[in-house]
């Protein structure tokens, strides 16, 4: 098991589901003595603030980067991938394209939306590939084979509206 020492607290690297930027703006009455860039996301839906930016934390501990929303995910959490259509009763301010959706601890179901193409993300799980700026892709099974050292076996990834894939890692 990994472990990953982020501030004073230890944290198990499986228990990760996805980092992205913290916005201290967002809650102006929280004022940290540290400039805090990023905030993890725990399976059980703790918590956990960072000073490393959602890029960095996740070159640092192998997590798969979505650069266009700038969230890094762990790729070996079971996602389920819809497409997202806003609601009259619920209009984001932002494009977001895609909901992403996992089940915590006590098998509650959690989401976030994304900008990136539900399409596109489910490659980037599924196959390891990424769209770079220019419109090429870039292959990394050999980068997700070297973090596939730390899970073995089988793990599914399901996508509404998609064929489910099996993935074998390791």
């Amino acid at each position: 098991m990994k472990v990953i020492t982020i501030g004073k607290r230890l944290v198990a690297a499986e228990q990760i589901v996805l980092v992205e930027a913290f916005d201290p703006a967002s809650n102006p009455e929280f004022k940290p003595e540290k400039d805090f860039k990023a905030r993890i996301v725990l399976l059980n839906h703790d918590t956990v603030l960072a000073e490393e930016a959602p890029e960095q934390f996740a070159a640092a501990h192998e997590l798969h980067l979505l650069a266009e929303d700038n969230v890094a995910i762990n790729r070996a959490i079971t996602f389920r991938v819809e497409t997202f259509t806003p609601t009259e009763s619920f209009k984001p301010t932002k494009p977001y394209q895609t909901r992403l959706k996992w089940h915590d601890t006590n098998g509650t179901e959690k989401s976030k939306l994304l900008l990136t193409p539900p399409e596109a993300l489910v490659a980037q799980i599924v196959n390891g590939t990424v769209e770079t700026p220019s419109g090429l892709q870039n292959d990394h099974r050999a980068d997700q084979a070297a973090a596939a050292t730390d899970r073995a076996g089988w793990r599914l990834f399901e996508a509404e509206g998609l064929q489910s894939s099996k993935v074998r890692c390791g």
